[in-house]
């Protein structure tokens, strides 16, 4: 049995959003609908966006509950500029964020995200293009150690990429997990298991997770009106870097310009303002969910500044 879907840090982000009555507000990865919900019972409107079909599938009672102020887009979130502009609102006054797989794709075992669950080795959120197996199975090991060492952290990703070569082919996730506790030496009492990073790996890869969190944000930038409010839940290190990045340069944060050199030409005026710290699960969420315990809240405030890289003709309009 599938365990219910428990939004992270949904207190916080509703505290950041501020939803309102006729708010226009982006939930980017609408999931089981757990932020969408909380915004929608405020009065505003939602957009919900997600690539996995099975969301938006099982979305279909909660558009029809809301009639009229949700609407479901079965689009990556890379894409909301694109998709916004195509149902005519431009922009927006706020945009959340979840970013990394959902609950209901990692308990489902048919999915492959979780080598807990017996399962075939897919991993794919869009249930479309490569699936792991596709990757693991046709690399060369030089691409595989790669992906295990940027994108898991794995320090001894040559080792582990070498060992799922030469165990080819692989069909489940079972498999996977087998061959990494090989080559790593796993003990049944250690604390971690070290297949863990592995299928983070995998999973960011086949699903160009990272690229796609930075034209989130980039899209997210052009479509929140001056004053919009920007929030973003993350899960891991490799996620935070790149949120953290972007609101400090986004905010003029990250410029070393010298008022003491005549002619240096300034950078673009800040298009964000109001960067709010980390902001981390409290004790009693993470005891009654113990999948927040990693989670990061980031937030922030559009300011009236054209979005960076717009053509020069393009102006946020309030």
């Amino acid at each position: 049995m599938i365990a219910p879907h428990i939004p992270v840090l949904l207190n916080e982000v509703v505290a950041a959003l501020q939803p309102k009555p006729d708010m226009s507000i982006i939930d980017a990865t609408f999931g089981a609908g757990g932020y969408s919900r909380a915004l929608l019972m405020s009065g505003a409107r939602v957009y919900g966006f997600d690539r996995d079909p099975n969301a938006i599938r099982d979305g279909a009672g909660m558009v029809e509950e809301f009639a009229g102020r949700l609407s479901l887009h079965a689009e990556r979130f890379a894409e909301m500029r694109s998709e916004m502009t195509r149902i005519g609102v431009p922009q927006v006054d706020a945009v959340v964020m979840d970013i990394g797989v959902s609950s209901m794709q990692l308990d489902q075992g048919e999915r492959g995200f979780a080598f807990s669950l017996g399962g075939p080795l897919d991993m794919r959120m869009s249930q479309e293009g490569e699936s792991a197996a596709d990757f693991l199975n046709t690399a060369d090991e030089g691409a595989i150690a790669d992906v295990l060492y940027q994108y898991g952290e794995e320090r001894q990703s040559r080792r582990v990429a070498r060992a799922i070569v030469a165990a080819r082919p692989l069909e489940t996730t079972g498999d996977l997990a087998r061959v990494v506790r090989r080559a790593l030496g796993h003990k049944p009492h250690d604390k971690k298991d070290p297949a863990t990073r592995s299928f983070q790996a995998v999973r960011i890869h086949v699903n160009d997770e990272l690229g796609e969190l930075r034209a989130g944000l980039n899209a997210a930038e052009t479509l929140l009106r001056e004053g919009g409010i920007l929030a973003v839940v993350s899960f891991h290190s490799l996620e935070d870097r790149i949120v953290k990045r972007f609101l400090r340069e986004a905010s003029g944060g990250g410029r070393a310009v010298s008022r003491h050199l005549p002619g240096e030409i300034p950078g673009p005026p800040p298009t964000f303002t109001q960067v709010s710290k980390a902001i981390r699960p409290s004790e009693a969420e993470v005891e009654a969910n113990p999948r927040s315990r990693s989670s990061i809240l980031r937030h922030a405030v559009r300011t009236s500044a054209p979005a960076r890289g717009a053509p020069a003709q393009e102006r946020n309009i309030a």
